[in-house]
């Protein structure tokens, strides 16, 4: 991707390396073993990794007793930080341009860097869950050696991968904006397993159309698109579907419990959005056929 020329957002917050030692969940400090415990029973449960870390630690207390650490800009050397906030400011600049054409306005969401684990409003996060988004405090979230793990785990190299991954972050954020999100979740709350994991699936499959509008704006504003960045994209949206995830986990693949959806439909919603620009070719919740 050509993004050297490109502006770094003021939206991000670097809490990597900051001192603290470990957080609180309901009252009691979180151990790894109570982390590896959630991922768990999050994959074959079909629930939210933060939502399991919450029962075990007690329910119904807070999530999150400690604050986040001070905000703090990366080192101007990491480059790695620089292409994210670069590839931030360009979803800032596609979303402020589509939501001011609806005569919405757009909020802007914060994207946080952090190592091991961190407080959200949603919970506590931690590397192990892969980059997220929290509704709670319009926050994408990301430890950058995922992006290690995206080359090496997923083989899906390459820096348009990279934005692909945070692009379908901030495209949750703008279902969070358009109230799809809160929607959904009521739906979800009112339905059984497989019903609600259906729901999930059609939300991530959106988010992945939004991911491409982005990228065709993107480049049709900058340019920023070289040869074989569409193909590194796409190659990533296989790589993290829920059968090719499934297969190498447990050796078979259990539809009814997808919850982001297959690779074949990850890669067509974000050509979709990436073949027209269009959000309103968007509405996977009005889709025959996924």
């Amino acid at each position: 991707m050509r993004m050297d020329d490109y502006r770094e957002s003021d939206n991000l917050e670097d809490r990597r390396g900051s001192s603290g030692g470990g957080l609180r969940l309901g009252g009691g400090r979180i151990g790894i073993g109570t982390v590896v415990v959630a991922l768990v029973a999050s994959y074959f449960l079909g629930v939210n990794p933060l939502t399991v870390l919450n029962m075990l630690s007690g329910g119904g207390m807070p999530a999150v007793e400690q604050s986040a650490p001070p905000a703090q800009r990366p080192p101007a050397d990491d480059t790695t930080a620089r292409f994210v906030s670069q590839v931030l400011a360009s979803t800032e600049d596609t979303w402020n341009q589509v939501f001011q054409a609806s005569g919405k306005r757009y909020q802007e969401p914060k994207l946080v860097l952090f190592s091991g684990l961190t407080p959200t409003a949603c919970g506590t996060g931690q590397s192990a869950m892969g980059p997220f988004y929290c509704p709670g405090d319009q926050k994408v979230y990301i430890d950058l050696q995922f992006f290690d793990e995206l080359k090496t785990r997923f083989r899906a190299p390459g820096e348009f991968a990279q934005a692909y991954v945070i692009a379908h972050e901030v495209g949750h954020h703008v279902q969070n904006l358009l109230g799809i999100s809160e929607q959904v979740q009521r739906a979800r709350q009112r339905s059984g397993k497989a019903e609600a994991n259906a729901l999930s699936v059609r939300l991530e499959l959106q988010a992945d159309c939004l991911a491409g509008v982005w990228g065709k704006r993107t480049d049709t504003m900058k340019k920023v698109l070289e040869p074989g960045d569409l193909e590194a994209a796409l190659n990533a949206a296989t790589a993290i579907g829920d059968d090719r995830l499934q297969q190498e986990a447990q050796g078979h693949i259990v539809p009814e419990s997808f919850t982001h959806g297959s690779s074949a439909q990850r890669v067509r919603w974000f050509k979709r959005g990436f073949e027209t620009g269009d959000m309103n070719q968007c509405n996977t919740f009005k889709a025959a056929q996924l």
